[in-house]
């Protein structure tokens, strides 16, 4: 999405335990969106320590369901399909959280949140999805990709396009602009 949106970057591996952060955070039961925006600062903070004179920017985002709990990426194509089947005629909360540190702090934040309602889903069309999107999918919470055949998974999306493919973008492009490494 950056390189797309004209920012140079180097993207540096954090190495941060994000289930192990997740789990205390859920322990602390902290918000939804708290925890999101917790884990967009750790990978900020961490990437910020090996590179204090950067701007280092860390996303995350999370998929919480109508009761509240929290989706995982699938074990394997069977708890896909079993993932999938559950979210069938449900609605979805999708927030996506951007953290930019410098010189080890936080200095910038931004936590989106996209309404997701699915649709009913018909078994024959789970297992013609998941012929199509496994194992791409994989490593996608909630099983889809809406810049491919995910979105057929979607009755209504309200919210903005970026958050759901993983970062506020637009919120953060404006504060790059703000901090002059952007054209006004």
């Amino acid at each position: 999405m950056l390189t797309a949106a004209g920012v140079e970057y180097q993207a540096i591996i954090t190495h941060v335990d994000e289930e192990s952060a997740t789990q205390a955070l859920i322990a602390e039961q902290v918000t939804p969106r708290n925890l999101v925006d917790a884990l967009a600062e750790l990978k900020a903070l961490r990437a910020s320590l090996g590179h204090p004179a950067d701007l280092c920017l860390g996303c995350d985002s999370i998929v919480v369901c109508a009761d509240g709990s929290l989706l995982n990426k699938p074990q394997d194509r069977a708890d896909a399909a079993a993932q999938l089947r559950a979210l069938s005629g449900e609605k979805l909360l999708l927030m996506s959280a951007a953290v930019i540190a410098e010189q080890g702090c936080a200095v910038w934040r931004h936590v989106s949140t996209v309404t997701l309602q699915v649709r009913p889903l018909s078994d024959d069309f789970i297992e013609s999805y998941l012929d199509s999107e496994w194992p791409a999918i994989a490593g996608c919470v909630g099983c889809f990709r809406v810049e491919a055949l995910g979105v057929q998974l979607f009755k209504s999306i309200n919210g903005d396009h970026f958050t759901i493919l993983g970062m506020p973008l637009v919120e953060v492009l404006g504060y790059l602009r703000l901090r002059g490494l952007l054209a006004q």
